[in-house]
């Protein structure tokens, strides 16, 4: 999202387009940070590369130490493993590869879906240390890719820059005196929007099952429980304080009934279903497209 005016810093990194804007040039020195920190995220959890933290956990059973910041990552998933029944899994790697989505990028069928082991049974996470009793495929995207937008964040402020828009490919965190209209992009029609929001000094995140397909039926959002990709929702958005809490969210929706995230968690949200009809929460300040 370009912002008339300001300075636009892009590059790629844990597999997607980023853009940070900001009013001034961004000095070579922030910038060398803000690359750092992404390649040392990249290196803590992606399941993409073999000389991450946790592809040792895919090869073998064990113990990893992860960076700081590891604890609200295992305090979030591990509520929304309950809310949503084990449907919502950092272990939902094993799936997603089974279904041609793994490091090689096969997109291959490997056979029919495989349910995500249950947390309980191989996983001990606490903090920054991490336990598996058997090899697992951790993914911890969903919440992820927030979490590091909220780190780069946190480089910005530290350098002096109190306005600015981190943008993830469509994961935003805003901050600044002036509100953004940001268009909500059609689930069927990346060309066309459904609607427009106004988002200032919060994150807003959006999952879709349209972004990452391979074949008839297959996307990259399951459902741990049965390890096949949700057919009733298509796309959700989420407004929040920070970009963890809204990413991770957007993928609760396609699995959890709104009021029961909402006992947990102040956001505001947009859901729409495979039957074209849509929900959102009074909090969500936008306008809908008829």
């Amino acid at each position: 999202m370009t912002l008339t005016g300001w300075s636009v810093f892009s590059f790629d990194g844990i597999g997607t387009t980023w853009e940070i804007s900001t009013p001034e040039y961004l000095p070579e020195g922030v910038r060398a940070g803000l690359l750092g920190v992404v390649e040392d995220y990249d290196r803590s959890y992606s399941r993409f590369r073999d000389d991450s933290l946790i592809a040792v956990l895919a090869r073998e059973p064990g113990t990893v130490t992860l960076p700081a910041g590891a604890g609200e990552l295992e305090q979030l998933f591990k509520k929304l493993y309950h809310l949503s029944n084990g449907a919502m899994t950092p272990l939902i790697g094993s799936s997603l590869e089974r279904l041609g989505y793994g490091a090689d990028y096969a997109l291959r069928p490997l056979g029919h879906p495989v349910p995500a082991p249950r947390w309980e049974d191989v996983l001990v996470w606490n903090g920054t240390s991490i336990s598996a009793s058997a090899p697992v495929v951790l993914d911890i995207g969903a919440g992820g890719k927030g979490q590091l937008v909220d780190l780069l964040a946190s480089v910005l402020r530290g350098a002096g820059t109190g306005e600015f828009l981190v943008d993830a490919s469509g994961d935003m965190l805003h901050s600044g005196a002036e509100p953004l209209r940001v268009a909500l992009e059609h689930p069927y029609d990346p060309t066309q929007a459904i609607g427009v929001v106004e988002l200032r000094d919060g994150a807003l995140c959006a999952s879709a099952a349209n972004r990452r397909t391979w074949g008839d039926g297959l996307h990259h959002v399951l459902d741990g429980a049965t390890g096949r990709p949700i057919e009733t929702v298509v796309a959700t958005w989420t407004m929040a304080a920070t970009a963890m809490e809204a990413d991770a969210l957007a993928t609760a929706l396609f699995m959890v009934d709104p009021p029961v995230l909402e006992t947990e968690f102040e956001f505001s949200w947009l859901k729409v279903y495979s039957d074209g009809h849509a929900a959102y929460s009074a909090g969500f300040e936008g306008t809908l497209f008829t």
